[in-house]
């Protein structure tokens, strides 16, 4: 395994233990922090490794910070709908 990976999954197990804690502002500020370090994270993992783990840790990722997932969907919804308007 090489450090990309490595990193990946240290980034899946604080993700889990981030998720596990209450909050009152319902994990948004996390949920910022955790895309900003994904993000990179990703991209590092497919250079070093190809398409398949990056798609399979973005899946991993997203079931983590599902409710940022589904916002997003939501709003490219709502785009399609008035663009086709």
């Amino acid at each position: 395994m090489n450090g990309s990976v490595i990193a990946a999954f240290g980034w899946l197990i604080i993700a889990n233990v981030a998720a596990m804690f209450p909050s009152k502002r319902s994990h948004w500020p996390t949920a910022y922090v955790l895309i900003a370090l994904g993000v990179p994270l990703l991209i590092w993992v497919f250079v070093q490794n190809g398409i398949w783990l990056t798609l399979l840790l973005l899946a991993m990722g997203m079931s983590v910070l599902r409710w940022p997932v589904y916002y997003l969907w939501r709003w490219v919804q709502k785009l399609r709908g008035k663009a086709q308007s």
